[in-house]
């Protein structure tokens, strides 16, 4: 999703689950600072929808939960509310304390890049992800060709980069047993849209 910043004045944590409680739209939450969560785009779209399809029908009947776009994600060391594209849950759902609607425990991310989300999504927000203990996996996912970013935690806590390029690549997920190609990945992306956006 893409995020546009509203000017106003710092608000709570409190005034910002009522606003978005009662809201039409979804908004994240950055240390007082309230974002809009605009639309994305169709390729946006389906390459979530592509690759949550994947892992929620690979994991069926295993101890983990395929979250996309609407679940909302808790950071507390940042003190932020945020909407990732793609999440994996293992084992029991962790909520914010007092919430039932507000995850802490994802420990696969995937987000899809837009032009005007790709800084935040490579730097201050992968810092924000680093600070929940149960992370360990990072996908950057390119909207606008066949490209995936790969960011894997080792066992003494540094992140590794792999990346895939091109359709005939095959993606390999370290925090579960999983593998996807990227042309199904990128399924009935078209890549000609990307002139009209």
């Amino acid at each position: 999703m893409i995020a546009q910043i509203e000017k106003q004045d710092h608000k709570t944590i409190e005034q910002y689950l009522e606003l978005e409680l009662n809201s039409q739209e979804r908004h994240e939450y950055i240390d007082g600072e309230i974002v809009i969560m605009t639309g994305g785009t169709p390729n946006h779209n389906q390459i979530a929808l592509n690759l949550s399809g994947g892992l929620n029908f690979a994991l069926k009947r295993q101890p983990y939960r395929v979250f996309v776009t609407d679940q909302r994600l808790w950071i507390p060391q940042k003190q932020i509310y945020t909407y990732p594209d793609v999440m994996i849950i293992p084992g029991e759902l962790q909520f914010q304390e007092g919430r039932k609607d507000s995850l802490m425990n994802p420990t696969l991310i995937a987000e899809v890049l837009s032009k005007s989300t790709e800084g935040y999504d490579r730097g201050d927000k992968f810092q924000a992800y680093r600070t929940i203990p149960t992370f360990q996996e990072y996908l950057l996912i390119d909207q606008y060709h066949h490209h995936v970013e790969q960011f894997t935690k080792t066992d003494n806590g540094k992140w590794l980069l792999s990346e895939y390029e091109g359709e005939t690549a095959t993606l390999s997920l370290a925090s579960v047993a999983f593998e996807i190609s990227l042309a199904d990945i990128y399924d009935k992306v078209d890549f000609t849209l990307i002139e009209q956006q």
